[in-house]
Protein backbone atom coordinates (compact mmCIF):
# COMPACT_ATOMS: atom_id res chain seq x y z
CA UNK A 1 0.00 0.00 0.00
CA UNK A 2 1.31 3.44 -0.87
CA UNK A 3 1.18 6.43 1.46
CA UNK A 4 -1.47 8.04 -0.77
CA UNK A 5 -3.72 4.97 -0.56
CA UNK A 6 -3.21 4.73 3.18
CA UNK A 7 -3.92 8.42 3.76
CA UNK A 8 -7.13 8.16 1.73
CA UNK A 9 -8.23 5.23 3.93
CA UNK A 10 -7.38 7.12 7.12
CA UNK A 11 -9.25 10.22 6.01
CA UNK A 12 -12.29 8.06 5.24
CA UNK A 13 -12.06 6.32 8.63
CA UNK A 14 -11.98 9.65 10.49
CA UNK A 15 -14.70 11.39 8.44
CA UNK A 16 -17.48 9.72 10.45
CA UNK A 17 -16.22 11.09 13.76
CA UNK A 18 -18.68 13.41 15.48
CA UNK A 19 -16.63 16.28 16.88
CA UNK A 20 -19.43 18.82 17.16
CA UNK A 21 -19.39 18.51 20.97
CA UNK A 22 -15.62 19.14 21.27
CA UNK A 23 -15.10 22.77 22.17
CA UNK A 24 -11.36 22.75 22.69
CA UNK A 25 -8.70 22.75 19.99
CA UNK A 26 -6.99 19.36 19.49
CA UNK A 27 -4.09 18.76 17.11
CA UNK A 28 -2.43 15.41 16.57
CA UNK A 29 0.44 14.49 14.28
CA UNK A 30 0.82 10.91 13.07
CA UNK A 31 4.18 9.55 11.97
CA UNK A 32 3.65 6.35 10.01
CA UNK A 33 6.51 3.87 9.90
CA UNK A 34 7.18 0.96 7.58
CA UNK A 35 4.89 0.37 4.63
CA UNK A 36 3.02 3.56 3.61
CA UNK A 37 5.53 5.66 5.57
CA UNK A 38 4.58 9.32 5.87
CA UNK A 39 3.18 12.07 8.08
CA UNK A 40 -0.28 13.58 8.50
CA UNK A 41 -2.28 15.45 11.09
CA UNK A 42 -5.75 15.38 12.58
CA UNK A 43 -7.11 18.63 13.99
CA UNK A 44 -10.36 19.46 15.75
CA UNK A 45 -11.07 23.15 15.53
CA UNK A 46 -14.35 24.98 16.16
CA UNK A 47 -16.36 21.75 16.04
CA UNK A 48 -14.89 20.57 12.72
CA UNK A 49 -12.45 17.77 11.95
CA UNK A 50 -9.57 18.22 9.54
CA UNK A 51 -7.28 15.44 8.30
CA UNK A 52 -4.39 16.68 6.15
CA UNK A 53 -1.16 15.14 4.78
CA UNK A 54 1.28 17.58 6.41
CA UNK A 55 3.45 18.06 9.49
CA UNK A 56 1.73 19.94 12.32
CA UNK A 57 4.37 21.75 14.33
CA UNK A 58 2.07 23.24 17.00
CA UNK A 59 0.57 19.86 17.92
CA UNK A 60 -0.76 18.67 21.26
CA UNK A 61 0.47 15.11 20.78
CA UNK A 62 2.41 13.04 18.30
CA UNK A 63 1.72 9.39 17.56
CA UNK A 64 4.15 7.02 15.87
CA UNK A 65 3.06 3.61 14.62
CA UNK A 66 2.70 1.41 11.55
CA UNK A 67 -0.07 1.96 9.01
CA UNK A 68 -1.54 -1.43 9.92
CA UNK A 69 -1.83 -0.60 13.63
CA UNK A 70 -3.26 2.86 13.00
CA UNK A 71 -6.00 1.41 10.80
CA UNK A 72 -6.85 -1.10 13.52
CA UNK A 73 -7.12 1.78 16.01
CA UNK A 74 -9.18 3.93 13.63
CA UNK A 75 -11.61 1.05 13.00
CA UNK A 76 -11.95 0.30 16.71
CA UNK A 77 -10.21 -3.07 16.45
CA UNK A 78 -7.23 -2.04 18.61
CA UNK A 79 -7.58 0.05 21.74
CA UNK A 80 -5.07 2.94 21.64
CA UNK A 81 -4.16 2.51 25.31
CA UNK A 82 -3.52 -1.20 24.77
CA UNK A 83 -1.46 -0.34 21.68
CA UNK A 84 0.80 1.89 23.80
CA UNK A 85 1.12 -0.84 26.43
CA UNK A 86 2.08 -3.37 23.73
CA UNK A 87 4.54 -0.83 22.23
CA UNK A 88 2.62 -0.78 18.95
CA UNK A 89 1.97 2.94 19.38
CA UNK A 90 4.35 5.59 20.68
CA UNK A 91 2.87 8.79 22.13
CA UNK A 92 4.68 12.06 22.81
CA UNK A 93 3.31 15.37 24.07
CA UNK A 94 0.23 16.19 26.13
CA UNK A 95 -0.99 12.80 27.37
CA UNK A 96 -4.31 14.21 28.60
CA UNK A 97 -5.14 15.48 25.12
CA UNK A 98 -3.71 12.34 23.51
CA UNK A 99 -6.20 10.24 25.49
CA UNK A 100 -9.04 12.19 23.87
CA UNK A 101 -8.18 10.52 20.56
CA UNK A 102 -9.96 7.38 21.77
CA UNK A 103 -13.25 9.23 22.28
CA UNK A 104 -12.80 11.12 19.02
CA UNK A 105 -12.50 7.85 17.10
CA UNK A 106 -15.39 6.28 18.99
CA UNK A 107 -17.86 9.09 18.29
CA UNK A 108 -19.64 8.46 14.98
CA UNK A 109 -21.93 10.93 13.23
CA UNK A 110 -25.56 9.98 13.42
Amino acid sequence: MTYEEFFSNVKEAFQDADVSHITEHLAYQFNITGEAEGVFYVEVKEGKLYVEPYDYHDRDAMFTCSAKNLMKIAKGKLDPILAVTLQKLKVEGNIEKALKLKSLIGEKKK
